[in-house]
């Protein structure tokens, strides 16, 4: 089996062999670094792999939560199946195979999560299955918007994973719908270089102090993980 068919972490593996969009590191600081605080009922918003969840419920400190997953590429959400099926967390993660803007909204989320398909105008890729993933042709950023809207309770969380200026766009989307952003990270490969991934927290709360954002480098300028890339994944990551 090719190396890059699975991503061992410490406690459960992804198994990647049948989606175009493999672990990376951006979607690793996502789910460890979202706060899952009290929530019971979580949604994910296009959730591959399965990866996500999986980060989220190595975290919980409670027995009485609910996952769900949402995918609508059929592949994908078998092999999100398998991983969570193979996982200590299997009792409380459900797939459900279906676009979000179909997901029936009888019982609301206290946290939603997404690494959404994020590229608007760029050059398509040769592979069908990651074009899908990566673009937003089934999945806008207004339809996220919208949709978290739908799905989240009025005191409820987002978090979510995008470029710097996707992530403007969508806060945008956001503030018509009474959302405000309450934190953010940003995510740098080095720290001279420019971000390429702001990790963003959004919710409807409007008592909030001026947001000052963290900053989370993965690496020194001598190639070598930062410590505060090690101690936030450090329960993750089989290096660590």
């Amino acid at each position: 089996m090719p190396r890059n068919s699975f991503f061992k972490f410490k406690q459960f593996t992804i198994h990647q062999d049948q989606t175009s969009m493999k672990v990376c590191t951006d979607a690793c600081v996502l789910g460890v670094w979202t706060k899952v605080t009290t929530a019971s009922r979580i949604l994910d918003i296009g959730t591959g792999t399965g990866l996500l969840p999986l980060l989220l419920a190595q975290r919980m400190q409670k027995s009485d939560y609910q996952i769900d997953a949402v995918e609508i590429d059929s592949a994908s959400a078998q092999q999100a199946r398998q991983n969570i099926l193979e996982s200590p967390f299997s009792a409380h993660i459900r797939v459900i195979e279906t676009a979000i803007q179909a997901l029936e909204a009888d019982h609301p989320y206290e946290l939603i999560i997404s690494n959404p398909p994020f590229f608007q105008n760029s050059l398509r890729s040769a592979s069908e299955g990651r074009n899908r993933a990566a673009h937003d042709e089934r999945l806008s950023l207004a339809e996220l918007a919208q949709s978290v809207g739908k799905h989240l309770l009025p005191e409820g969380r987002f978090t979510v994973l995008l470029p710097v200026f996707e992530t403007e766009l969508l806060t945008k989307e956001l503030t018509q719908l009474g959302f405000c952003l309450q934190e953010q990270l940003i995510l740098k490969n080095v720290p001279a270089k420019a971000p390429f991934r702001l990790v963003s927290t959004f919710s409807k709360n409007q008592n909030q102090k001026e947001i000052i954002p963290e900053t989370l480098c993965i690496r020194s300028e001598t190639d070598e993980y930062t410590p505060e890339f090690v101690n936030l994944l450090k329960d993750y990551y089989l290096i660590f």
